[in-house]
């Protein structure tokens, strides 16, 4: 019971950051799903879909970073990398789709646009402040 219960907790209590890439041709969607303040999360969701046919693959991966001076420390994010069998999925920091195929030749290649959001496991989001009261009148004494 114990052994199911932890993976459970652990699940609830990491922060998922969810990403939306925009292309000409294609929607998808990369999620995190490691703890807050893990630089180099190695547990990430891949959800694509076609705005032409509507098809759609999910895919787990990795995320790609640059090494810092030490040779060791992650420093800067380059990639997202997703495999479906031969075929490998990139999604760089860029906002670069590109699907490779088994030959190495560029199956899809497109640029589009990030749309950053950030939610926590429970759905809940931060309340943002509401910047339009005015503050009560004094009394006249």
């Amino acid at each position: 019971m114990k052994l199911i219960l932890l993976p459970l907790l652990l699940l609830a209590s990491a922060f998922i950051s969810a990403q939306q890439l925009d292309t000409p041709n294609y929607t998808v969607e990369i999620q995190q799903l490691c703890p807050e303040g893990e630089v180099q999360c190695q547990q990430v969701l891949y959800k694509g879909t076609s705005k032409v046919s509507g098809a759609s693959i999910e895919l787990k991966g990795t995320a790609w970073h640059s090494l810092c001076a030490d040779g060791v420390t992650p420093c800067r994010f380059l990639v997202y990398q997703f495999k479906n069998g031969r075929i490998r999925y990139l999604v760089h920091e860029s906002g670069l789709l590109q699907v490779i195929g088994r030959s190495g030749r560029v199956l899809v290649e497109e640029q589009g646009v990030w749309d950053y959001q950030q939610d926590s496991q429970q759905g809940t989001q931060q309340e943002q402040p509401n910047h339009n009261t005015k503050p009560e009148p004094k009394a006249k004494a």
